[in-house]
């Protein structure tokens, strides 16, 4: 590999069908060299607890495929909501996202990447990042090592996050800072409202963000083009090139260093184009490292 792209970890979120130790062939076949996962069906409260030969497995064909911890960025269930209003409902969610995490560090990973919660319009903002902050802070306690990654959100519905102030104000409540951490979603980036497309616009956003919350938490890139353009609310990824990034916001990005060493993963529409997308990606590395 290209001494520039040793540390760029670029890949996709590829499927856990069949067994958790899939994940490794499945990011081979596009060519990846970093990939997100869910630890179970993402759509289920439970699921059965790992074997101890899953575990060992996982473990194996990490090492044989020669992926890091670092270069993985585990996804939590879409039914957790960390910030929900009603204390039975949340609890339920910080279960399950406990289970997430023991699931994490039982496979040796890192990171576990979540949406921050919702306030379903029934309580105030500050009050969902107190009660997301409080939440984190219970389920640090209860598994040890894993550091739980925000994701920015689009802004649709009562989704926390949003806003880079919801990160900022979310870490400064949780005790451990050394396991908290954030992943920017360029396409939830633009629906936020923060603009991406010119050069301008880029660096306006990255000193905002690196102003606001600092670069020093982020550990992982969703990197998606967007369907609609700036402050629409839609979370509505696209295929790279295809929606109103624009490609030179892509060639801008993959030659920012502030982007090495962290997960960079796809979650654009069409998986049978991950791999060419990768592939041009890569070309557009021209910095050297």
């Amino acid at each position: 590999m290209n001494k520039n792209l040793k540390n760029i970890y670029l890949g996709a979120h590829v499927s856990i069908q069949g067994g958790i130790s899939n994940v490794f062939e499945n990011a081979k076949s596009i060519g990846a060299t970093g990939f997100a996962m869910f630890t179970k069906n993402q759509r289920r409260w439970e699921a059965k607890p790992y074997t101890e030969k899953e575990i060992k497995e996982f473990k194996e064909k990490m090492k044989q495929y020669n992926f890091k911890p670092e270069q993985i960025l585990p996804h939590d269930g879409y039914l957790i909501n960390l910030g929900n209003p009603d204390s039975e409902k949340r609890e339920k969610s910080l279960n399950a996202f406990i289970d997430e995490m023991e699931r994490v560090n039982q496979l040796g990973l890192l990171y576990l990447n979540t949406h921050p919660g919702s306030h379903l319009k029934e309580i105030s903002e500050e009050e969902c990042i107190k009660l997301i902050a409080d939440s984190i802070n219970i389920a640090h306690k209860s598994v040890p090592n894993v550091i739980v990654v925000l994701e920015n959100t689009a802004g649709q519905g009562s989704n926390m996050g949003y806003k880079f102030e919801h990160l900022k104000e979310i870490i400064e409540l949780v005790e451990d800072k050394s396991r908290i951490g954030v992943c920017i979603d360029t396409c939830h980036t633009v629906a936020a409202g923060y603009p991406l497309t010119t050069e301008e616009e880029y660096n306006s956003t990255m000193t905002a963000f690196d102003k606001i919350v600092g670069f020093k938490y982020l550990k992982g890139i969703h990197l998606n083009d967007a369907m609609f353009g700036v402050g629409s609310k839609k979370d509505r990824h696209h295929s790279i090139g295809e929606g109103t990034l624009g490609m030179e916001f892509f060639s801008r990005f993959m030659n920012d260093k502030r982007f090495r060493n962290i997960p960079i993963i796809l979650e654009t529409i069409d998986e049978t184009k991950w791999k060419q997308e990768i592939e041009i990606l890569r070309d557009m590395v021209v910095s050297k490292d």
